[in-house]
C-alpha cells in the first residue's frame, strides 16, 4: 500500500477530474450556443481545456511528465470557458453560431467526456483492486 501511495496516480485523478469537468462545462456552453443560434450579435462560447493544461505544463521545462503533473495547482487546472469573438460570422445579424458545427462539437464533447468518465472508472477500480 505505501508504493501505491508514492505514485504520482493521484496526480493523473486530479488531472481526469479536472478534465471531466471542463468537458462538462463544454457541453453547457455549447448548448447554450445552440440554444442561442438566432440571437442577433451571439457569439459562441467554447472551453479549451487541452491548450490550457499544456500552457500550465509547459512553465517546467526540465521536468518528467510526471513531475509536471505532480507540480499542477488547482488554479492551473480550473477549466475557463471564453467568448469566440474571432469566429467569423457570415450571417448579418453578426452571430457566429453554426448549428451543424456545434452539433459536431456537442457529439465529439460527448465522446471525449464517456471516455473521461470510463478512465476514471478505471482507475478507482484498479484502486479497489490493489487495496483489497
Amino acid at each position: 500500500m505505501s508504493t501505491l501511495l508514492n505514485t504520482n496516480m493521484y496526480d493523473y485523478m486530479k488531472v481526469l477530474d479536472k478534465a471531466a469537468d471542463a468537458a462538462w462545462i463544454r457541453n453547457d456552453c455549447i448548448q447554450n450556443n445552440l440554444a442561442n443560434v438566432n440571437t442577433p450579435g451571439y457569439k459562441r462560447e467554447d472551453v479549451d481545456f487541452t491548450a490550457q493544461l499544456k500552457q500550465a505544463m509547459s512553465q517546467f521545462h526540465y521536468m518528467t511528465t510526471d513531475e509536471k503533473v505532480a507540480n499542477l495547482t488547482s488554479r492551473d487546472l480550473a477549466p475557463k470557458s471564453y467568448i469566440d469573438y474571432g469566429g467569423y460570422s457570415y450571417r448579418k445579424d453578426e452571430n457566429n453560431v453554426d448549428i451543424d458545427v456545434e452539433n459536431v462539437y456537442l457529439a465529439e464533447n460527448q465522446i471525449y467526456y464517456n471516455g473521461l468518465v470510463m478512465a476514471i472508472t478505471t482507475d478507482f477500480n484498479d484502486l479497489r483492486t490493489v487495496t483489497k
